[in-house]
């Protein structure tokens, strides 16, 4: 049975150039990015030059990318850094409903540090309005912090437009531009931007290993103490190997970037045309005018998603419910209820996300093992029976005088019926038979002989 992945929003395969560009730092290169021997010096040329691809990549300056173990550090550098550094003119965030949990737990402990933070709602696409930015937004704001691509639904927010907005009020604009290195062209003045996270697991880089870039010119306090690595911004021995490889993975990314989006795009619109086809009452989501070819969000009406994925799982094909970080909680997601989604529409969501290994062949695969899966669960669903008793429930209960009455009127309805048929048979029995006229008397047929 051939497997099929379907899950790349929450990690992608190590890319077999990535590897062999970290390999020699596992192996022969294997000194102290600190050190100042020759031993530190060769391992630090390789972080330098990953940190000049990345810079050059997203058109930033070396010295403003900064390694970190991941996405989740990245984030909690941004918020918690520049809250702390900047309390003198504020203690004011803005984020959205629909972030990251690394950003949204972050903006929970700041308020427990007496932070105020503004939790901005999304339409029902996953869309931040630049309006409500625009009436949140005030001189003690010292930070905002908008996704650029949302993990669950794929949605791609208005990044350049909030940030005209936020530069307007002099606070600082981070991203988390996680989801997005992968599926878009990135340049940070473009966007506007302060501070953006990055991590390589989702480009086919190694795990554990990430970024944040700090625009020039940021104040921002050190997040990782107990040392003078990353230009003394954040202390920890550098993991040099998977940095090495997160230089490479996006230098790949960047080759292969084109290529790559218009594959995802008929991968998934071809995913999506022939699910709508061959599955009824099914919702896609997120905004169809801008959302990342790579993820698909489907609700199935009528059936609990965990048991789909188990089912799926069976044939060898992975997906997800939502983000990897929150699988292990039996929280629903907060994404989907912010968009305004009920419990069971929340319950029946599953994320598919594409990369460009996948075939059409394998969507066909999929679609037929989908179809049998959902019809299988839709027959003893508990979904459909709380919605079948609920319509029983909402239906109006006749009253006994109300049931009196309707069978009084089916009986005179019953009665005048016989009545009609007893007076047409009266009628056919008065009825005379027509006389034939000489008219209708056929004429009979001369013969004439042929000369």
């Amino acid at each position: 049975m051939k497997r099929i992945y379907l899950d790349s929003a929450a990690t992608t395969m190590l890319s077999g150039e990535v590897l062999q560009e970290m390999m020699p730092y596992m192996t022969s290169i294997y000194g102290n990015s600190n050190s100042l021997h020759s031993f530190g010096r060769e391992a630090v040329a390789g972080v330098d030059k990953a940190r000049d691809i990345i810079a050059n990549y997203i058109g930033a300056k070396s010295n403003e990318v900064f390694f970190t173990s991941g996405g989740t550090e990245a984030n909690n550098w941004a918020i918690r850094g520049v809250a702390h550094a900047n309390v003198k003119k504020g203690k004011h965030i803005i984020t959205s409903s629909i972030e990251h949990h690394s950003v949204l737990d972050a903006c929970k402990q700041l308020e427990k540090e007496g932070f105020e933070v503004t939790y901005l709602p999304v339409d029902e696409t996953g869309l931040v309005s630049v309006s409500d930015v625009l009436h949140e937004i005030r001189p003690t704001t010292v930070l905002v912090s908008i996704m650029a691509v949302n993990n669950e639904v794929g949605t791609i927010q208005n990044i350049r437009a909030i940030s005209e907005t936020v530069k307007f009020y002099g606070a600082y604009f981070h991203v988390d531009a996680v989801q997005a290195l992968g599926a878009m062209p990135i340049n940070v003045d473009d966007l506007g931007v302060d501070l953006m996270t990055m991590s390589a697991h989702k480009i086919h880089g190694p795990k554990g290993a990430g970024a944040l870039y700090i625009r020039n010119g940021v104040k921002i306090d050190k997040f990782m103490l107990g040392g003078e690595q990353e230009m003394n911004r954040r202390g920890g021995t550098v993991n040099v190997p998977a940095v090495v490889g997160f230089g490479k993975a996006v230098e790949l990314n960047a080759r292969d970037l084109a290529f790559k989006d218009k594959k995802l795009y008929e991968l998934s619109t071809y995913f999506i045309n022939k699910i709508q086809y061959e599955i009824e009452d099914i919702k896609i989501n997120g905004n169809p005018r801008q959302k990342s070819n790579a993820i698909v969000s489907v609700t199935f009406d009528g059936i609990e998603g965990e048991n789909l994925i188990a089912l799926l799982d069976m044939e060898g094909i992975a997906v997800s419910t939502g983000s990897a970080c929150a699988s292990g909680s039996l929280e629903k997601s907060h994404v989907l209820a912010a968009m305004g989604m009920t419990d069971d529409e929340i319950s029946g969501t599953i994320r598919f996300s594409f990369d460009i290994d996948v075939t059409k062949s394998d969507i066909d695969t999929v679609v037929r093992v989908l179809c049998e899966c959902v019809e299988k669960l839709r027959k003893n669903s508990p979904i459909k029976t709380r919605k079948k008793n609920a319509v029983q429930e909402e239906a109006p209960v006749e009253t006994k005088k109300e049931k009196t009455i309707k069978a009084s009127e089916t009986k005179v309805e019953a009665n005048k019926k016989t009545e009609k048929k007893k007076e047409e048979k009266v009628a056919k029995k008065q009825d005379k038979p027509v006389e034939k006229t000489v008219e209708n008397k056929k004429a009979p047929k001369s013969k004439k002989k042929e000369k």
